[in-house]
């Protein structure tokens, strides 16, 4: 049972965590006038695949990590703590964790994580739903931000405060979430979603072919007199020839026209308005395009500034992320009997090419080997 369920009847413990079976944050009602709008961004990522594989793309560019213990105890205890707890329900491994949690911030601007802890070891980490939770800031502590339940009233800030974390990507002064990194994009999304929707309607007009069959009575009084006769026959034989399923030809006799409803136009070109909307979300990603499967160019490649220019990028995120580890690792130890914190080690950005590496490896050995024979002869 969460403790929400009674959080009304009691008062907040401040006292160390009690035995929970579940994390705080789960069955929570929506709250109608909170400070998030998920559903915008998620229609984004559902609507546009290139956001929704950039989004991917940055969590996998990010790469993975190791901790360690900065007085060297316990470290089997962490590293096995890294690699096998328990997130949410079927997830393992601190790196899942802050995949899901990175993932949020980079989607929504803003994540929120909790440890679940059973009194005397972390249980589980649990991915906190971003409509779920409400920001406020404590009124005794300006610079404290409390993580609260949204409610029908007023946010009810949840106990046990220092397991829940919280994190915000580029927020503006005074504001307690964060930016998403498709902020600005709606716009442009929506007019490429319209370009894409005429696309969709003028091809299904375009593949199903409709006719438009004409007949012309002649200037003989019997044909004038049978015209309308003539017409229904037309049409019934007509509609007997385009029956799907067989073959067959169609015999008139008189002036009949048959032509395609819609033939005579032409449909809009729709490359430059398109990739005009692509550039301005490639742009606002900071994903090269190649990257993404759009190939604007032959011969196009990642050079050198658009790599410096990602694995800033990435450095970025990477220090938003390291204290939500360190937090975790840190309390693991803790409640090891191990007071000293950690030391989070990310691994290598590689965007070069292998042979462009090997060959900077090369120089860079070659110039060290012509310092030190210099150094010898002197």
């Amino acid at each position: 049972m969460s403790i929400f369920d009674k959080i009304s009847k009691r008062k907040v413990c401040t006292t160390a965590p009690q035995v929970r079976s579940s994390h705080q944050f789960d069955v929570l009602n929506s709250f109608p006038t909170m400070v998030f709008q998920p559903e915008i961004y998620k229609n984004l990522r559902e609507s546009i695949p290139v956001i929704d594989t950039a989004i991917y793309k940055l969590v996998r560019l990010t790469g993975g990590f190791k901790v360690e213990s900065n007085n060297g105890r316990n470290q089997n205890d962490l590293d096995n703590f890294v690699k096998n707890i328990n997130v949410g329900v079927a997830g393992k491994g601190l790196q899942q964790f802050i995949d899901i949690y990175f993932e949020q911030l980079l989607t929504y601007g803003t994540s929120a994580g909790e440890i679940v802890t059973d009194g005397q070891n972390i249980d589980s980490l649990y991915n906190v739903p971003i409509k779920n939770i409400l920001l406020k800031r404590n009124p005794k502590n300006f610079n404290e931000i409390l993580l609260c339940k949204p409610d029908a009233f007023d946010g009810t800030p949840v106990p046990f405060q220092e397991l829940v974390m919280y994190s915000a990507l580029n927020p503006e002064p005074d504001s307690l979430v964060g930016n998403s990194v498709l902020k600005s994009l709606p716009f442009v999304s929506s007019i490429l979603m319209k370009i894409y929707e005429s696309i969709g309607v003028n091809w299904e007009r375009a593949g199903n072919l409709r006719f438009a069959v004409t007949y012309n009575p002649g200037s003989d009084v019997l044909d004038r007199a049978y015209a309308k006769e003539r017409a229904q026959q037309i049409a019934s034989e007509w509609a007997s020839a385009m029956e799907s399923g067989s073959v067959k030809d169609f015999v008139a006799v008189g002036d009949v026209q048959i032509k395609v409803i819609g033939a005579d136009n032409q449909i809009l070109n729709s490359e430059i308005p398109v990739r005009q909307m692509l550039e301005q979300i490639v742009a606002k990603l900071s994903i090269p395009p190649f990257m993404l499967g759009l190939s604007w160019s032959t011969t196009e490649r990642m050079s050198s500034q658009q790599a410096d220019a990602l694995t800033t990028e990435i450095d970025a995120y990477r220090r938003i992320l390291t204290p939500v580890i360190e937090k975790i690792c840190s309390l693991f130890l803790r409640l090891h009997g191990n007071s000293g914190g950690v030391n989070v080690i990310w691994d290598e950005v590689t965007l070069q090419d292998t042979v462009e590496l090997a060959k900077a490896k090369l120089y860079n050995a070659q110039a060290q080997s012509l310092i030190s024979g210099g150094e010898n002869n002197d």
